[in-house]
């Protein structure tokens, strides 16, 4: 098995399920053009969300972690008109980037992305006593991934789901004495997660075009 391999296969998986779309495909190309980090979820993941949030009847979605917004576009329409999607960014070029995709696409009035370090803006939001948010999709920095599950749950409600991408790091997580930062994050929101009574929850390996990792599923409970 191999990475040229995996990525064949997910080039079939794209032929077979995924349409082509010039919006998403626009926003591919300014992450691109703008050089951000080739990191956001593939195609095939992208509808994977869209049809979760779907089959949850999601109508408030939050997301930590906007880079370019092409899974924020995915999301997007995966809620009603009437829905929004709240998505947190640090980057300002990377919200930037965002927001046009977003217009491009035509959702600007279902989406709101909110400038600043997510330890900030998730209190602000709490504050705010928004609706419980339905559906949640943290793709972030994963030094920080244990506090924003834990404002995630907050900002939930019984039945909602909180998908968390990029927790098996190319297997790393089982090196318990590893010093890669990112391992040590995603370790210590395993140790979180395991003992969380607020949620049951599962872990899934993956392979794609972005290689092999892997994304925790909760409900809460």
């Amino acid at each position: 098995m191999s990475q040229e391999l995996w990525t064949k296969v997910d080039d079939y998986i794209n032929s077979v399920a995924i349409a082509p779309d010039a919006a998403l495909e626009a926003a591919s190309a300014a992450a691109v053009a703008a050089q951000l980090p080739p990191i956001s979820v593939t195609p095939a993941q992208g509808k994977l969300l869209h049809l979760m949030a779907r089959a949850y009847r999601a109508t408030h979605i939050l997301e930590v972690g906007t880079l370019a917004g092409y899974s924020t576009i995915w999301l997007a329409r995966a809620v009603p008109p009437e829905g929004r999607v709240v998505t947190l960014e640090a980057n300002a070029t990377h919200a930037d980037i965002a927001r046009a995709n977003i217009e491009r696409a035509g959702l600007t009035g279902r989406v709101e992305v909110r400038l600043g370090n997510a330890l900030d803006t998730l209190p602000r939001l709490a504050a705010e006593q928004q609706p419980p948010f339905d559906f949640t999709f943290i793709d972030a920095d994963r030094t920080n991934l244990a506090e924003y599950f834990d404002w995630a749950v907050r900002l939930s409600h019984p039945g909602s789901v909180i998908v968390v991408d990029n927790v098996i790091r190319k297997g790393g997580v089982i090196d318990a004495s590893s010093d890669d930062p990112n391992v040590k994050g995603v370790r210590r929101f395993n140790d979180q997660l395991k003992r969380d009574t607020r949620v049951t929850a599962t872990m899934v390996q993956t392979v794609s075009a972005k290689g092999y990792d892997g994304f925790a599923m909760a409900l809460v409970v």
